[in-house]
């Protein structure tokens, strides 16, 4: 789930868009820069076969082919298509310089890549240290995320980064305005460090300006921006600089995050939860109220994947099938 786009990667290899098109974010080869672009039904992407996972961010989408190439479309003006040039693309094109990748991740302006080695490889804008590199320079092209190994899962947020390693520890980058880096302080991070009251985790997710983690117990965590209670801990007020639990839930087996200021986590028994900004029926609970603790929203039984992006969710059924809720002005639903 994108700001205000949806994207879907099918078994047969097809990958599938819609919602907003301003910026070339759903690769169908129509028209950069249309205000009014937007497609109210899923459409097959052009050109694109043999795709395993996708990342719908801000305004770009990033795609996984089964050869570990990766192919980017949509907004460009950060470098965050990882092309070397600052033009936005409204068709797929290849990142140069990475493969074996398993796993992407798009933020506001800045885009990652797991490779099948364990290391990370970012490219786009650079400020507040998101890249991971030491520096706040803008990569035009990837680079490696120097001192990061044996990492199994990575996430984005608009302007920072999150990993897992294997050993169950989390690593973090990037923008700390609001303590969306989990590590006591509001200072920013150029280089990856240590999220060090988090052990045994399986599973990390990134929002806007917070951050999420299940550990290996099922026990859910979150951490920074709170300024919707989308850390789930049963406050609003003030930021969380160091994880806290998300209570009122149980066995959760993955929590993504949401762009605009909610969080969504599945459970190992299929349920999807949600919690936080409840703007336009965001989290799907029936209602537009703002949510402190998780909801179990209804519909999805047996889901096994969950996203949530502007406004909108989306959860894969078991069978295949594909629900969403929210916001629809462009379509996305």
């Amino acid at each position: 789930a994108g700001l205000y786009f949806s994207a879907a990667v099918k078994p047969d290899g097809t990958v599938w868009t819609w919602g907003r098109n301003y910026y070339g974010q759903l690769g169908d080869g129509t028209a950069l820069h249309n205000e009014l672009a937007h497609t109210i039904t899923p459409t097959q992407v052009p050109g694109l076969c043999d795709m395993t996972a996708i990342a719908a961010g801000w305004e770009s989408t990033l795609a996984v082919k089964s050869d570990g190439t990766v192919w980017a479309w949509g907004r460009n003006d950060h470098y965050q298509l990882g092309d070397g040039t600052t033009n936005d693309r409204s068709t797929p094109a290849q990142i140069a310089g990475v493969n074996g990748i398993v796993a992407v991740a798009v933020g506001d302006r800045h885009s990652l890549a797991l490779k099948n080695d364990g290391t990370v490889w970012a490219w786009g804008e650079g400020g507040v240290g998101a890249l991971g590199d030491g520096t706040d320079t803008d990569r035009p092209t990837p680079i490696q995320v120097p001192g990061l190994i044996n990492v199994i899962a990575i996430a984005a947020g608009a302007f920072h980064s999150i990993a897992l390693k294997g050993d169950g520890t989390v690593w973090a980058w990037g923008n700390n305005l609001r303590g969306q880096l989990g590590i006591g302080s509001q200072a920013d991070q150029s280089s990856p460090v240590h999220v060090s009251s988090l052990t045994n985790v399986i599973a990390v997710g990134a929002g806007q300006a917070h951050s999420l983690a299940v550990e290996s117990d099922g026990t859910a965590w979150a951490w920074g921006q709170n300024n919707y209670g989308q850390i789930g801990d049963g406050g609003s007020a003030g930021d969380r600089i160091l994880p806290s639990s998300v209570q009122g839930i149980s066995n959760v087996a993955s929590i993504p995050g949401g762009i605009e200021f909610s969080s969504i986590a599945l459970k190992d028994d299929g349920t999807v939860w949600t919690w936080g900004n409840n703007h336009l029926g965001a989290l799907g609970d029936g209602t537009t109220t703002t949510r402190l603790i998780p909801v179990q929203i209804p519909g999805p039984s047996s889901a096994v994947a969950v996203a949530e992006g502007g406004y909108h969710g989306l959860a894969l059924e078991n069978d295949g099938t594909l629900r969403a809720w929210g916001w629809n002005a462009h379509g996305q639903v």
